[in-house]
């Protein structure tokens, strides 16, 4: 979930968003385009030719986070189409628009989020949304200000609305074009802290007629009582809110609300939606991936499953109202966000094509969805996980699991799986297993330090799954990095920090609760993560025989290990998420490394590699612009892989006949 405290280092993940890309078919006014799917019907760009690619325009946006009091930088747009144009943002606050064959900046806004004085939890802005006024074109409304809008999401709950031909501000939106969405998103209670950068908007909305629906981010684990993680329904004329879902159940008629026990539902805050939702505008359904309530590790304060948080929920359109939901987590005390865009698809189903939702967990897990009823289609079951030994704590028995194979280890990890480049590297991260809670997948926080496998970053993170809807293939990039939680017990804890006990440890304060958080990746003293590589794959799944198809490593030390250690393709943590194409090719940048790829979705062979100056943890798209096939990716780093900065949006083509 986004807005971690603590600072990173390399192979720290953060969690972030996913986003889908347009189908080239349609025009692409709607973030995460056709369902979220990240698949484009273009065929130009094949497997036999795309070694022959080159770089056709590369576009630099200047907004390096430059003067924000908080380091961790990153550049993780996905842009969107829209009359022969790019429309995207940055985290630092711009929304700019280009020339989409040539990378000439078109316009640019900045939104002039507060910069040194404000801490911020999340430090992403993926994306915005185009919105277009019932029967306008681009002719007949030259003149009409605001017809065709672009609304950019800020880092401090605020959405601008923009003329898409000018990037002027619409003055009718909001207050003079920009509606303030933390206000009515504050708890009642007075006494926790509320910093300005802890809750923001990192995913655009999506559009259903002149509704914006969108959710929000919140920086967790610093209390139970936190912001309300509120989807909102606003009219994209006029800004005002229309409707408002809370994925915490306030009200005691609500069937949820017997989830949660006692008065636990009236004061936690979170289960926030900050992965960009998915709207099927046929069935007037909005499809909602909730995040884990306030604080992450410890539930003592909100014993019960918690539904509506960590779950698929899927709302009406227009009014807001629950029309059905399967949890995926009951009460989370990993942090295992549903974290990645719900993708719709249609999957064939005993001869027949299903209209789908397909839902990526940071559990390393695939389920499915009919999506009018949300009756499983990949069948699932409840297993048995352990229990806690924490005082106050109470959690569910049993856990749900995918048919569908996991993508990712989740075994019990013992001092057999050590891994270390030397010996004494090696026995010092055997020494640390023997010394910690680990009995696999849902392993709970404890006193003594638990290993969770696979860590909170997941598993698949909000880079999520492209799916072929023809060859019925999802493709995903995953990890696997097992992490380390233990939970302090607040009167020991000045004394443990003071000793240095904690030193190394990211803290958390989860007022409110009888513990602090204490977390780091399972490194050795090397620096290099204490399990067999490799740590980052790209997986894909035949969802027909729910079977993996072939999973490889993705990416290698280059960029990242001293130059002395040979360049080992070991697979790298990553962020950003696969594009894949009609064609047969999957392209991913995401790796913490240097690098932007095309691998041939029947095998996983990799086709071609392009060196960035910087790390692309982004999601490509692709388009067709006169005739000629373009993929796109954005190459900025990223603070928590240890990767350089960047500003760059780089554009490929094939060389001109």
């Amino acid at each position: 979930m986004p807005g971690k405290e603590g600072r990173s280092r390399v192979f720290r993940l953060l969690a972030l968003i996913l986003i889908g890309v347009s189908n080239p078919g349609l025009a692409a006014e709607a973030y995460g385009g056709i369902g979220g799917t990240k698949h484009v019907s273009l065929q130009q760009i094949t497997p036999a030719n795309v070694h022959t690619l080159v770089e056709a325009w590369t576009f630099h946006t200047g907004d390096f986070g430059e003067g924000f009091q908080n380091k961790e930088y990153s550049f993780q747009t996905s842009p969107v189409l829209w009359n022969q144009s790019l429309f995207f943002s940055t985290s630092g606050g711009l929304a700019i628009a280009i020339d989409a064959a040539t990378g000439r900046e078109l316009w640019r806004f900045d939104a002039r989020i507060p910069r040194k004085d404000t801490d911020y939890s999340e430090h992403a802005s993926r994306g915005v949304t185009l919105w277009h006024a019932a029967g306008a074109t681009v002719s007949s409304s030259s003149d009409v200000l605001c017809s065709h809008r672009v609304f950019l999401p800020t880092r401090v709950g605020t959405m601008a609305a923009l003329d898409a031909l000018t990037g002027r501000a619409c003055t009718d939106f909001g207050k003079a074009g920009v509606a303030d969405l933390r206000a009515s998103a504050l708890p009642a209670q007075a006494d926790i802290e509320l910093g300005l950068g802890d809750y923001g908007i990192t995913s655009p909305p999506v559009v259903y007629g002149d509704l914006l629906i969108v959710g929000s981010a919140i920086g967790d684990n610093r209390a139970v009582a936190l912001e309300r993680g509120l989807v909102r329904a606003i009219n994209a004329q006029t800004g005002k809110e229309v409707w408002r879902f809370d994925p915490i159940p306030r009200q005691p008629d609500d069937p949820a609300s017997s989830t949660w026990e006692g008065e636990s539902a009236s004061r936690t805050g979170a289960a926030n939606a900050w992965a960009p939702l998915s709207i099927d505008v046929p069935l007037g359904l909005v499809f909602v991936p909730t995040s884990s309530p306030s604080p992450d590790f410890y539930g003592g304060e909100r014993l019960g499953d918690n539904r509506y948080a960590n779950s698929i929920v899927a709302l009406n359109a227009q009014t807001g109202q629950v029309v059905w939901h399967q949890q995926l987590v009951h009460h989370d005390v990993w942090d295992y966000d549903v974290p990645a865009q719900p993708v719709l698809v249609e999957l064939d189903v005993k001869g027949e094509r299903v209209p789908a939702v397909v839902v990526a967990t940071k559990t390393g897990m695939l389920f499915s969805f009919r999506r009018n009823d949300g009756v499983p289609i990949h069948g699932m079951e409840e297993r048995a996980v352990p229990a806690s030994d924490v005082r106050g704590e109470r959690l569910s028995p049993t856990q749900p699991f995918s048919s569908i194979p996991a993508l990712v280890s989740q075994k019990a990890l013992t001092a057999q799986d050590a891994f270390g480049l030397v010996y004494f590297d090696r026995l010092a991260c055997a020494d640390l297993l023997t010394s910690l809670r680990t009995e696999g997948i849902f392993t709970p926080p404890s006193l003594q330090g638990s290993i969770m496998n696979p860590g909170w970053a997941g598993g698949i993170n909000w880079g999520g799954v492209a799916i072929d809807p023809e060859r019925q293939i999802a493709i995903a990039n995953v990890n696997q990095l097992p992490g380390l939680v233990r939970l302090i017990p607040r009167e020991s804890a000045q004394a443990m920090i003071d000793s240095g006990e904690l030193e190394g440890w990211d803290l958390a304060r989860m007022q409110g609760t009888p513990y602090l958080m204490a977390r780091r990746i399972f490194l050795s003293p090397l620096g290099l993560p204490c399990t067999q590589p490799p740590w980052g794959k790209l997986v894909a799944v035949d969802l027909r025989t729910s079977t993996i198809l072939w999973e490889r490593p993705l990416g290698t030390v280059e960029d990242l290990a001293p130059a002395i250690v040979p360049n080992f393709e070991w697979g790298m943590p990553n962020i950003g998420g696969p594009l894949v194409t009609a064609s047969g090719l999957i392209f991913i940048g995401a790796a913490a490394e240097h690098a932007f790829r095309a691998f041939d979705v029947k095998d996983g062979k990799e086709l071609w590699k392009a060196r960035l100056p910087t790390s692309a943890n982004a999601t490509p798209i692709s388009y067709e612009i006169d005739g000629e096939q373009f993929v796109v990716v954005a190459a900025g780093g990223h603070g928590g892989l240890g990767t350089a900065r960047g500003d760059g949006l780089h554009a490929f083509k094939l060389p001109a006949q």
